[in-house]
């Protein structure tokens, strides 16, 4: 592990592996991936970090934030780990950070997988959005932090996966960025719009979506795949908004050999 421009960041893998950069959503903790890491590093040196403001990374942020910023921040994990092109993986704030990073500096990026990621603006995420912070506000961090996982996973899993989510729950709370962080990452989110520029980002994307996800519809990725010029889009019938962690192994199956090379169509 090591530290660069304040951003705490890793790499697993074949040191020879094509370099893969991983950026987590909201929550903004390379811990995210924890379900796709080994499945990923079998193939490519996959690189991983905790956003600015963040798990193990520098907490402190500027008076406001943009998902420039965000873009920046990668740029300078890539610089630390010696990575002048790399194929980026993010999920939804961390996807739109991709969009970002590829429209300005295009040459840094290889190929580009976003799951369930936006264009612009949508008003259910914000309405979402809102009301996450309002429990935030007026309830606190540990009512925000329950109502997280409605957000991210289809109700069944929540069911199934009960006791794992409550013993997650202490760690949580103390690893929590705190609320003016998460303000400041949401209204960057809630700000991004690049819709009238897709058609300047030419690196291969595939846009994930999942049809069950109750954070950000999958319209919004749709409209993404619509307008990126050489994308193809993959859909989930379930797995919500957190599909990569939902549905591990059909993620783990079709997103290496994308990323190495093999088209597949929109499914």
């Amino acid at each position: 592990m090591a530290v660069a421009a304040g951003l705490h960041w890793e790499v697993s893998g074949p040191e020879d592996g094509a370099p893969l950069l991983l950026s987590s959503g909201l929550g903004g903790s390379a811990s995210y991936w924890g379900p796709n890491l080994s499945a990923l590093a079998a193939t490519h040196r996959v690189i991983t970090y905790d956003h600015r403001g963040t798990g193990r990374s520098d907490r402190a942020l500027p008076v406001s934030v943009k998902v420039d910023d965000l873009a920046g921040d990668m740029m300078a994990v890539l610089d630390a780990a010696g990575a002048g092109k790399a194929s980026v993986l993010g999920h939804a704030a961390g996807g739109i950070a991709a969009l970002a990073l590829a429209l300005n500096a295009p040459d840094r990026v290889d190929r580009l997988v976003i799951v369930n990621g936006w264009s612009r603006p949508d008003p259910h995420f914000l309405r979402c959005f809102e009301t996450r912070l309002a429990l935030l506000r007026k309830a606190g961090t540990e009512a925000y932090l329950r109502a997280q996982p409605i957000f991210l996973y289809p109700a069944n899993w929540i069911s199934a996966h009960h006791a794992e989510l409550e013993a997650e729950l202490p760690h949580q709370m103390a690893q929590f960025p705190g609320a003016e962080t998460m303000e400041k990452r949401i209204a960057a989110l809630a700000a991004f719009d690049i819709d009238a520029r897709l058609n300047e980002i030419d690196a291969p994307a595939l846009v994930v979506t999942s049809r069950d996800d109750i954070l950000v519809p999958s319209s919004a990725g749709d409209r993404l795949a619509y307008g990126l010029p050489n994308a193809l889009k993959l859909e989930f019938e379930s797995g919500g908004h957190a599909c990569n962690v939902t549905e591990a192994q059909e993620f783990n199956r079709i997103i290496p050999a994308w990323l190495a090379g093999e088209r597949r169509k929109e499914s």
